[in-house]
Order: structure tokens, then C-alpha cells, then sequence
């Protein structure tokens, strides 16, 4: 099943320096790792905002929200989930 997924971060302006970069590095580990694996198929940032738009390709809504609780970023992220299917019209089978 495909999902866009809209994720904005809302780190607090007290957390440390040393904490916030340490939990940045995971973040960015464990979304590379899913990409790498099909299942976070696009990334794009939202320009002005600390948010993006992403595409997951997930079987289920139950493995969307282990893999979206499991982001080091996630309690800090407000987040918003719509599932998608292709449209009649589309001229193509695929993603291109």
C-alpha cells in the first residue's frame, strides 16, 4: 500500500545541542535504511519549514505505524497520513 505522509518536527528550543545532533544521526540512519529498502520510496523537503512529504510503500497500515513510531524524530513530529491507490486515468502503471 502507498501512503503520503506528511511529517513536520517540532524540536524544543531547550534541548541540547550534543542530544539534538545525536538524535539527528539516528533519524537519518534509520530513514536511509528504509529508503534503501523500498519501503520510504520519496522524500522531499517542504521549502521555508522543518517538514517533508514522503511516500511509503508499506503492506499494511499496522507496519506504516511500527515503522513511523519507530523514527527518533518521532515525538517531536507532528504527522499526517493519507493512503493512496492509483487513479483510473493515470497514463502510466508505475511511479515515473
Amino acid at each position: 500500500m502507498l501512503f503520503h505522509v506528511k511529517m513536520t518536527v517540532n524540536l524544543p528550543h531547550d534541548l541540547p545541542a550534543d542530544q539534538t545532533a545525536e538524535i539527528l544521526q539516528r533519524e537519518k540512519a534509520y530513514s536511509q535504511s528504509l529508503q534503501s529498502q523500498g519501503k520510504w520510496r520519496h522524500i522531499w523537503r517542504i521549502a521555508g519549514h522543518y517538514a517533508n512529504i514522503s511516500i511509503f510503500d508499506v503492506a499494511d497500515n499496522d507496519e506504516l505505524h511500527a515503522l513511523l513510531s519507530g523514527l527518533p524524530l518521532f515525538k517531536f513530529m507532528d504527522i499526517e497520513v493519507m493512503p493512496l491507490l492509483r487513479h483510473p486515468s493515470a497514463v502510466r502503471d508505475d511511479d515515473r
